[in-house]
């Protein structure tokens, strides 16, 4: 692999390679180039007063893999979608409205008068009378039963009148309770921690960690909030054999809103007082309500309430035309069944193209939407999508964070959560389900402290059994660093510097490019860096003044990242989203090695990702 850069080096140059620094002193340090903030042939920028949001490069999401993907989402295979609609709006008319086909027969429906309904944006405005290609109802794979106990085990009365071999009155009560104890709930608060069978990495099982503090990073103005955490995890189990890591994560399964799951019960019409009550759950196939556990059918007690809570999601995905069919079929008013029959059919294709590209729906938005359909509980659970754990990078050193309480010493690790928002039809913004439920959790631990409560109670579900994350993976204790990040993406990279203070002269071994918005209300962890933290560090402010991008500084400290990509063991570190920043600093990447190695585009592009495979070129993004 080493060769295979030599060769792309070699064929430019030799001067370009930067030297080999006389002195540790003599690395490049951070500058700051007021003439590489505009190039010559750009127009400067408009004072504040006058300036427009800078546009950025457009991103493309990947929304399916295979022609499987394609059908489980549509419900048609590829062929039948090209079919039907070639996705480049042309049977749209120039006012957005969808063009009538020749010999087919319309109808108006009366749609449904709510502010849940008019939210969707649904571009109806006739229905063809006859609909084809309808999605078939989808097969029901959960079961929910009453408890019974089984015709083979006695009942307590008959135990107790049986006799032992030796003629001694012997009860049964044992093979009772043990029978027994197989239909009855575990022995779980379900209120801090999920249902056992929900294993989402195993072997490794989620342990409620207390909140041994929390706090709001950013300042009040600030775009996105962002909260930090001090997890108490002294008590978790050590019979898994993995460690926390250096700029490792740990895995969260993050519950939905307790608001939002009694609305579904509402919704559903399910009784109060069967919410609660344990029930039989039979599955016949998959893997949920786990969420990587083996692909077989299951029988486990459980609850509604559980169900809902831990083990589904009902905020987080566009709606499926699986879904949209179940509603369609219970549905009891006669126009809102032609809306969804006509979102299941071939001929509302184009139409369910649009809503589930739009922003994503709420289950509890649909039944509002569609006040009529009431589906059963367990036939809606049967096609929900299974609700995934979170992934948060530790943002500190989990080897040297130990605190005295109580006469004993307790094990801290460090996350920082940003709470990300997306659009809801009542409020505005709802919060997602992770960030939303950290954000509840530390203003509930606040607001505890406020009221000046000592010993405050409030948990996280975590495990940590996918700590070997690429970052954790390619971290060396010697050999300069160069980490680049934004936002939260900046977390993982303070336990890197916390290691190096300790290992090495940190003034000539890391380096730490931080973007943000306003430093004064969105820098994180300002000051929370160690000794020489203004020597290593440059943030990068984008939204305020005469700001610029994370990446334009990447640009501007060419000569230090060449320098590290071509050292000994060095590495560049990018971590934050992939939109905008993850995107604009691989390119400015390239462009350092373009300028610096008097490289074409395409032999720069290759010099990064021969880097990458290497291990010295490592980028984190979502």
């Amino acid at each position: 692999m080493a060769a295979q850069v030599d060769r792309i080096m070699a064929q430019h140059s030799a001067n370009s390679i930067p030297e080999e620094p006389q002195l540790p002193s003599m690395a490049p340090s951070l500058t700051y180039s007021e003439s590489s903030e505009h190039s010559e042939s750009e127009e400067p920028r408009q004072s504040d007063d006058m300036e427009q949001p800078r546009r950025r490069r457009a991103s493309t999401v990947l929304i399916v893999k295979s022609p499987a993907d394609i059908q489980r989402i549509t419900g048609e295979t590829t062929t039948q979608l090209v079919q039907r609609c070639c996705g480049g709006g042309c049977c749209l008319t120039s006012d957005g409205k969808r063009v009538k086909k020749q010999g087919i027969e319309y109808e108006r429906v009366k749609f449904p008068d709510n502010d849940a309904y008019r939210a969707l944006n649904l571009k109806i405005e006739e229905i063809p009378t006859v609909l084809n290609n309808i999605l078939d109802l989808p097969e029901q794979t959960a079961f929910l039963q009453p408890l019974r106990r089984p015709s083979n085990v006695p009942s307590p009365t008959e135990s107790t009148a049986a006799l032992d071999t030796d003629g001694n009155t012997t009860s049964a009560t044992t093979n009772l309770e043990k029978s027994v104890q197989k239909l009855a709930l575990e022995d779980l608060d379900t209120k801090i921690q999920p249902p056992s069978f929900v294993q989402p990495h195993p072997p490794h099982h989620v342990f409620p960690a207390r909140i041994h503090t929390a706090r709001e990073l950013t300042g009040q103005g600030a775009e996105k909030r962002t909260f930090h955490f001090d997890i108490d995890v002294t008590n978790y189990p050590e019979d898994e054999g993995v460690d926390f890591k250096v700029g490792g994560a740990i895995g969260v399964s993050a519950p939905n809103e307790e608001s939002m799951v009694e609305e579904l019960l509402d919704l559903l019409l399910v009784p109060r007082f069967l919410r609660d009550k344990p029930v039989l759950l039979r599955t016949t196939k998959g893997r949920w309500p786990t969420v990587w556990g083996e692909d077989q059918a299951r029988e486990l007690v459980t609850t509604r309430r559980d169900l809902l809570t831990w083990c589904s999601d009902i905020q987080s995905y566009p709606p499926t035309k699986q879904l949209l069919r179940i509603l369609a079929e219970f549905a009891t008013n006669e126009d809102e069944r032609k809306i969804l029959f006509f979102l299941c059919s071939a001929e509302g294709q184009g139409v369910f193209c649009d809503f589930r590209t739009g922003p994503h729906i709420t289950v509890a938005q649909l039944l509002h939407a569609f006040p009529s359909a009431r589906p059963p509980l367990d036939l809606l659970l049967s096609v929900l999508q299974p609700l995934m754990p979170r992934f948060y990078s530790l943002s500190n050193d989990p080897h040297e964070s130990f605190l005295r309480r109580d006469g004993k010493q307790h094990r801290l690790i460090e996350i920082a959560v940003t709470v990300h928002t997306s659009d809801d039809w009542r409020t505005g913004s709802r919060n997602g389900v992770g960030s939303g439920f950290f954000q509840r959790q530390a203003l509930k631990y606040i607001e505890a402290q406020d009221r000046g409560e000592k010993d405050i109670e409030v948990y996280i579900p975590m495990f940590k059994g996918l700590m070997a994350n690429p970052l954790a993976k390619q971290f060396v204790s010697d050999g300069p660093m160069l980490l680049i990040g934004a936002g939260v993406g900046i977390a993982p990279f303070r336990g890197f510097v916390q290691r190096r203070l300790k290992t090495a002269n940190c003034a000539n071994k890391v380096w730490v490019l931080q973007g943000c918005r306003d430093s004064l209300v969105d820098e994180l962890y300002s000051g929370e860096w160690g000794v020489h933290e203004d020597e290593v560090k440059r943030v990068v402010e984008s939204r305020r003044g005469q700001g610029r991008y994370v990446q334009e500084e990447v640009k501007a400290q060419a000569d230090l990242v060449w320098y590290i990509i071509n050292s000994v063991d060095g590495r560049v570190f990018v971590c934050g989203s992939s939109k905008g920043m993850g995107e604009g600093v691989e390119q400015a990447l390239i462009e350092v090695a373009m300028e610096k190695g008097n490289l074409e585009h395409d032999e720069a592009k290759q010099f990064w990702e021969l880097k990458r495979e290497v291990g010295q070129y490592i980028a984190e993004t979502w």
